[in-house]
């Protein structure tokens, strides 16, 4: 238990609310006991006043027995203990114990020490030093004793019956002695229930900041932990359940996405090994293939030269050939694959290539009562690309869209058409170095299926990755820390941490500074280092103007993708299918554009359908 993080943060909190009550009960006593005496104080003096007042006629009459009953009756109280007058030698001339009357006073005991000792005059003292509290005997209560002199004035030294000097300034001095026993009382009760309260308080904030412990720190580092234990047991499903907004959800909900990851990583290592099992078949087995197929298309070739005059038969014939035809080419890029061999690449036009796919379709197409609208642009220009990987990606396209629509019924509409564009929104980097060389690409975290430049990024004391947008001026980037809107940013190399800052550039639409990426043989990208700057300039890719391309569009009416899925249809072996899909046929798609130097995207929203779009330039060349 002591180990616990909970039990430690308990702890220090505790202590710390027990110092700073304590040192708040402390001073809050001291203060209430000062307060306390000063009133006593200020009522004694003023006791002590009007005392004076009291016997100030009797002494100007040298009233003695009148100045003495007034004394007597004084001292009667319960709270007094000594009421003495003292002449200016110390001798006692009146007092409420006559024992005391004629005494002479030790002039260095408390109440002379003042006046005598530190040769200070009495009448300038301030009430506090003419105070003295202490005890009589070391068990009794404390007392308070206050001195008030009496001053000299005119009629003292003028009267006839006692004549005083004029020059004396004190003729003597009153001194009360009270009892402060039930001051005590008091301040002894409050002390209890300062006490008490800081106990209370104390023990409150102690259960209070335990419960909240336990719910928001100790409750879900417990669940974490016991995710973990689930996980190194191999229970990569685990899920943690967690509501709350803060660090440890976010925690939470990292160590989810984490498990999801390997879980996916895990699968994705089956699917290899399958694909690398498939890679040592493929060679084994193609010849096999080949020799049935090779027997099909001689027959089929034969029966389509009987057939003239026969429309129909030649047609179906037409499309046997073709397709024994198109499913050797598959064989050979079978062996293809297993070789690791070039494509062939050849002129072709798209229109064909989509009419060829839609017709290898047509049946289905008519079983899922889907209406095909073709929108073609017609004399579109002739384009180098791999017929059959191209067939192959379009055919793809049309099974994805009728297992999406379902048998329900539907719309599919397929569109081509020639575009120019601009390098800016569209042209993707695919390779990036910093200034050491170390490659910026991060093939494992893609964006829209395009593998990422990954960079450190720092904001004031906070350091995570960047995984930027591969896209020239598409600003799609995933921020792995928390940021502030328009707040700079340093960037820099995950290997060698070297800055990726630019000397003496800034942006130029808000004057921060900008970050300069080396793309090899092709210049530099530059942008603004900003969050939520959207400036960024590849001068190489705007030199080469604008780009024709052929665009293919195919539309359907299907359920639709949801959003969440949308940057992951593109990841090799990640299907919505469930069992159905090998979660391979959108990342061949992707594969075969990518390497014709085109692009791909997917706009979806569940309920409305699903848009392709494919664009392929006029000038492409198969790397």
């Amino acid at each position: 238990m002591l180990k616990k993080i909970g039990f430690k943060l308990a702890l220090i909190v505790s202590l710390t609310t027990i110092i700073i009550i304590g040192i708040y009960a402390y001073i809050s006593i001291q203060s209430q006991r000062e307060v306390l005496l000063e009133e006593v104080h200020r009522h004694v003096d003023q006791l002590s006043e009007t005392i004076k007042m009291s016997i100030h006629d009797d002494m100007m009459a040298n009233n003695r027995g009148q100045i003495q009953n007034i004394i007597n009756i004084i001292g009667e109280e319960d709270c007094f203990k000594q009421v003495r007058l003292l002449n200016k030698e110390g001798t006692i001339t009146y007092s409420n114990s006559p024992n005391d009357i004629g005494r002479m006073v030790d002039k260095k005991a408390e109440a002379c020490y003042k006046c005598h000792a530190e040769d200070k005059p009495l009448e300038k003292l301030p009430i506090k030093e003419r105070t003295r509290i202490y005890k009589l005997h070391p068990d009794s209560a404390r007392v308070m004793g206050i001195i008030n002199p009496i001053a000299n004035e005119r009629s003292c030294w003028e009267s006839g019956c006692h004549v005083h000097d004029s020059d004396q300034t004190v003729l003597g001095v009153l001194d009360l002695t009270v009892c402060l026993k039930q001051v005590d009382t008091e301040i002894k009760k409050s002390e209890i229930k300062l006490l008490l309260f800081s106990l209370i308080a104390i023990a409150a904030i102690g259960i209070i900041i335990g419960i909240f412990i336990r719910r928001w720190v100790d409750k879900p580092v417990k669940e974490l932990l016991k995710a973990t234990n689930n996980v190194a047991v191999g229970n990569w499903n685990y899920k943690i359940d967690t509501k709350s907004k803060d660090e440890l959800g976010t925690l939470s909900n990292s160590f989810n996405n984490m498990t999801q990851k390997l879980t996916e990583m895990k699968l994705q290592l089956v699917q290899s090994d399958k694909l690398a099992s498939l890679g040592k078949l493929a060679a084994g087995v193609a010849h096999e293939i080949n020799n049935p197929l090779t027997g099909v298309l001689t027959y089929s070739s034969y029966l389509l030269k009987r057939s003239k005059g026969n429309p129909e038969f030649e047609a179906d014939l037409k499309v046997i050939v073709r397709e024994t035809k198109r499913s050797r080419e598959i064989v050979k890029g079978l062996l293809d694959f297993a070789r690791q061999s070039a494509p062939q690449k050849n002129r072709a036009s798209i229109n064909d290539i989509v009419e060829n796919s839609i017709t290898v379709v047509s049946n289905a197409l008519s079983l899922n009562k889907i209406k095909l609208i073709k929108d073609f642009e017609k004399e579109l220009p002739l384009i180098t690309v791999d017929a059959s990987q191209i067939q192959q990606t379009f055919t793809n396209l049309i099974v994805n869209a009728i297992d999406a629509i379902g048998k329900s019924g539907g719309e599919l509409r397929i569109e081509t058409k020639q575009i120019s564009l601009s390098a800016y929104g569209v042209k993707q980097i695919k390779n990036a170095v910093c200034p050491n060389g170390h490659s910026l690409m991060d093939p494992d975290h893609k964006i829209d299926g395009s593998a990422s430049l990954k960079v450190k990024i720092k904001y004031n004391s906070n350091e995570g990755y960047l995984h930027m947008d591969p896209v020239y001026g598409r600003q799609a980037h995933h921020y792995g820390i928390p940021l502030l809107k328009n707040k700079p940013v340093e960037l820099s190399c995950p290997e060698c941490n070297i800055s990726l800052k630019a000397k003496n550039k800034n942006c130029p639409e808000c004057g921060t500074t900008v970050y300069q990426i080396e793309i090899p043989g092709k210049g530099f990208i530059e942008g603004c280092l900003k969050y939520g700057g959207t400036w960024q300039k590849w001068e190489y890719a705007d030199s080469e103007g604008e780009v024709r391309y052929i665009q293919i569009k195919f539309k359907d009416t299907g359920e639709g993708i949801h959003e969440d899925n949308l940057s992951k249809i593109f990841d090799p072996f990640y299907s919505t299918k469930g069992q159905k899909g090998t979660g391979l046929g959108l990342s061949v798609i992707w594969g075969i554009i990518d390497k014709h130097n085109g692009f791909i995207s997917v706009d979806s929203k569940i309920g409305e359908g699903t848009e392709f779009t494919i664009r392929l330039p006029l000038d492409s060349k198969i790397r």
